[in-house]
């Protein structure tokens, strides 16, 4: 099942009959696509070594990132912009049927995503439903600020957690 921490439509769209999904061990994504080619071409961007590989072809297509009812810290497409910044990326091990295997290329920690919501004034489409807000960020303009942001402050979108062992190796690797 889809993490909870991403909300609930994630499961839901996973669960639909026409969704297909790669099979990372620790990142996967899911795709519902009424053509199945456009589908896999986008999942099979993603490898080990590559778990973002799936934004990478998103964004070379000029797609959106769609938040419904959950703020940037679950925006997974920020965590592609600050590897193509340079920021230090973890290795992550899974158990898998075929036994360990290494991560390499994970992201790090996202409760300082939120950060970026001020500097999306222009880019940024969000309407109220509800009680839940929905945000739609065009892919490759959203890359360019997160970029932009950490270029004129590495520690940008960094958390503010006491002791956030991976905001805290992002900061050390400064050094």
């Amino acid at each position: 099942p889809a993490d909870r921490l991403m909300g609930a439509l994630p499961e839901a769209l996973r669960r639909r009959p026409n969704a297909r999904r790669t099979m990372h061990p620790l990142l996967s994504f899911a795709i519902v696509s009424a053509d199945p080619a456009v589908a896999d071409a986008i999942l099979s961007a993603q490898s080990l070594d590559e778990p973002l590989g799936p934004i990478h072809a998103l964004r070379q297509e000029y797609g959106w990132v769609l938040l419904l009812g959950v703020d940037h810290t679950a925006n997974t497409s920020i965590h592609y912009a600050e590897r193509l910044a340079g920021r230090r990326q973890f290795t992550r091990w899974a158990l898998t049927p075929q036994g360990i295997v290494e991560i390499p290329a994970f992201p790090g920690c996202s409760d300082g995503f939120q950060a970026i919501s001020p500097r999306l004034h222009g880019i940024a489409r969000q309407v109220q439903l509800g009680a839940s807000a929905i945000t739609a960020l065009p892919l490759f303009a959203q890359t360019e600020l997160v970029l932009s942001m950490i270029a004129a402050d590495p520690q940008a979108l960094l958390c503010e957690r006491p002791r956030c062992e991976r905001c805290d190796a992002v900061r050390d690797s400064f050094v």
